[in-house]
């Protein structure tokens, strides 16, 4: 049979997701192979189905980078440059990385409390671990003088990290670059294809020990073929989802990969792939002993698959004891794929769609359905696939989902379809709903649901917490509905409150306000710049617009792309936001990276403070991260890190990111 594949100009393959309630429901039974040899038969069935795989580098929340760059524009402020590494420190620190200190500092911004996140800095212990680059910095940030304590080249870049104790755990995803030959396709309609960048290599994982940040050290690296998705850190385990697409890809050693609405490979070709073309091999190098350990991925028997098939991919999780190290690490997996992660404390849910089969327009979906997967996590270094279930379309991002009382809430949206039938005419129009679904005998099955809201708009932010649900979505105006949803059976909305513009994330800052970070727009929907809009919530039945600041026009903040980006230091009621301007006709703005300081209060509203300014528009140095450390906060952009005064971000301190 066919499949047809949608390739966009960027980013990855569109999957089409599965559309049949009662077929959603059979895949749901998930159930191990009993043998390597089980495995196999399967996925070359599949694999005869399957359309030639292109994979693009997976883009969501925590996608942001630091890159140093070899030439840096900033401000006259060499008066006020941190001490260089070999002047600020001789030999070791007296303490360790984490150890203690008495001055406060905000940490990652995570969805929830507890469950840390992979991000591009760390402040712990007063000290602050930032990656740029291909280096990971070790600053001291506790006295009056910024110091640089140390430097580690981690041979590769673009890196999140995620720290328990002394140890570091560095991610590194899989490097992508233009493909240098084009292949030869032949002629014919098939000939006009996508040319995409290629993956080359693997994703990386990398223990590093903190113990002494002037000379921290390399431990171990896992080299794991495949995307990885993204981690969590829960009681010192970090769990790791990796997507790993089957060895089909048409081109020779990862020199291009084609896209193309082909059928899948020939039975002759199936019978030539084994275990590993589809459950591939790590590679453990261990700097502590000096040897390398080859293993697969995961075993047989440690793979699940739904009764209908699910395509070659492999999703995996590892689990790994970071108190321990790399070489401890617990392995679960299913075949399947992982487009959204979300954690909460016991449990990692994995959201992805699966690709129908397509040969007429009568095939094609009318309403495409999401495959949710949960693994329990109660054991604290170990994952335990448990059930799954399916929602209504597609969802956005994590902060769809969220989990109270043992409910899992999920926020999605209904697309029309892309072939329009006689069949789906009445269905062709986008709406969200918000689904609750509980663990059921073995599968995760819907207990309630609220649909139809924000029909022909689309979901731009969601946000629940305890049994209230926000959502916002957006074509022209910005309905903000809040969700009643303390009885899981019968959620409901509470209230909604339509504006113009859009808040693309939502942030709690008690009291009973909510904060929004997104743009504000005219009555006809163009957006006019990055905003932030306060609502008071406290009323859940009548929400309200309290205050609302707009940045430069034509301005953009990094938190819509990744919310790591946003600070909120609730001590003193500071929100800070990165925007990038690129101009204003009307003059009076900034044009440049900035991060703006934003009092946040009831009464008053939202009140400027002041902001860190890293550059010139031209130069395009964006801000992408602020931590607070003591009565400063450090402010980060691809060409340096920024100490400023709490109180108005005024400069005391600059360093330009040097590397070598």
């Amino acid at each position: 049979m066919r499949r047809l594949l949608a390739v966009p100009l960027i980013a990855t393959t569109v999957l089409v997701a599965t559309a049949d309630a009662a077929d959603a429901a059979r895949r749901q039974g998930l159930v191990p192979f009993k043998t390597c040899g089980a495995l196999v038969d399967e996925a070359r069935d599949e694999a005869q189905d399957a359309p030639v795989p292109f994979r693009g580098p997976m883009m969501g929340a925590g996608s942001s980078v630091l890159s140093p760059r070899a030439e840096y524009a900033k401000p006259d402020e060499s008066k006020l440059a941190f001490p260089e590494a070999a002047t600020a420190v001789s030999g070791s620190v007296s303490d360790s990385a984490t150890g203690s200190s008495d001055v406060e500092s905000s940490t990652t911004n995570v969805q929830e409390a507890g469950i840390d996140e992979p991000d591009l800095v760390k402040a712990v212990g007063g000290k602050l671990f930032v990656i740029a680059g291909k280096e990971l910095w070790a600053l001291d940030a506790t006295g009056p003088t910024t110091r640089v304590l140390g430097k580690l080249d981690l041979g590769a870049t673009g890196g999140t990290l995620l720290i328990e104790g002394n140890r570091a755990l560095v991610m590194f995803p899989r490097q992508y670059a233009a493909p240098s030959v084009r292949p030869d396709v032949g002629s014919g309609p098939r000939a006009d294809v996508a040319i995409m960048v290629a993956p080359s290599g693997p994703s990386r994982l990398t223990e590093v020990d903190l113990t002494d940040p002037a000379a921290m050290k390399l431990l171990r690296t896992m080299e794991v073929p495949g995307d990885l998705v993204t981690a969590r850190l829960t009681d010192g385990t970090a769990r790791i989802v990796f997507n790993s697409a089957a060895g089909l890809e048409g081109s020779a050693a990862g020199t291009a990969a084609v896209a193309t609405p082909v059928d899948g490979i020939s039975a002759k070709a199936a019978r030539k792939l084994r275990t590993s073309s589809f459950v591939p091999r790590t590679k453990l190098t261990s700097n502590v002993t000096g040897r390398t350990f080859r293993r697969s991925l995961v075993r047989c028997p440690e793979v699940r698959h739904p009764v209908v098939p699910a395509g070659t991919d492999l999703l995996t999780v590892l689990s790994v004891d970071l108190r321990k190290g790399l070489f401890n690490i617990d392995r679960d997996a299913i075949l399947g794929s992982a487009q959204v992660v979300y954690a909460s404390a016991g449990a990692l849910y994995v959201a992805s769609s699966a690709d129908a089969d397509v040969q007429t327009p009568a095939d094609v979906p009318a309403r495409p359905r999401t495959q949710i997967h949960r693994f329990d996590t109660s054991v604290r270094d170990q994952t335990t696939y448990a059930e799954s279930g399916s929602v209504p379309g597609y969802v956005l991002g994590q902060y769809s989902l969220g989990e109270h009382k043992g409910a899992l809430r999920v926020a999605s949206t209904e697309e029309p379809s892309w072939v329009r039938t006689a069949a789906n005419a009445e269905a062709n129009e986008s709406q969200s709903s918000v689904t609750v679904l509980k663990p059921d005998a073995g599968k995760l099955a819907q207990v309630g649901q609220v649909t139809g809201l924000g029909k022909t708009e689309r979901i731009y932010a969601a946000r629940f917490i305890g049994d209230v649900g926000y959502l916002v979505t957006f074509r022209q105006t910005d309905p903000l509905y809040t969700l009643d949803l303390s009885d899981p059976s019968k959620p409901k909305v509470a209230g909604e409150l339509k504006i113009t513009g859009y808040s693309a994330y939502l942030h709690p800052v008690g009291d009973g306000l909510l904060l929004g970070i997104g743009q504000d727009a005219s009555e006809q929907g163009r957006t006019q710049g990055a905003a932030i809009s306060l609502f008071d919530v406290a009323d859940a039945r009548a929400p309200k617009l309290l205050a609302r600041k707009q940045f430069a026009q034509y301005s953009r903040s990094a938190v819509e792309d990744d919310p790591h980006a946003f600070l909120w230091w609730a001590p003193t009621k500071l929100a800070l936001v990165p925007t990038l301007s690129f101009g204003n006709p009307a003059g009076g703005a900034i044009s440049g990276g900035i991060a703006s300081g934003v009092r946040v209060d009831r009464a008053s509203g939202l009140t400027d403070v002041g902001s860190a300014y890293h550059g010139p528009e031209w130069d395009h140095p964006q801000i992408v991260r602020s931590v607070v450390v003591g009565s400063r906060v450090f402010t980060m952009s691809d060409i340096g890190v920024q100490a400023g005064r709490l109180t108005d971000l005024g400069a005391e301190g600059w360093m330009p990111w040097v590397t070598g």
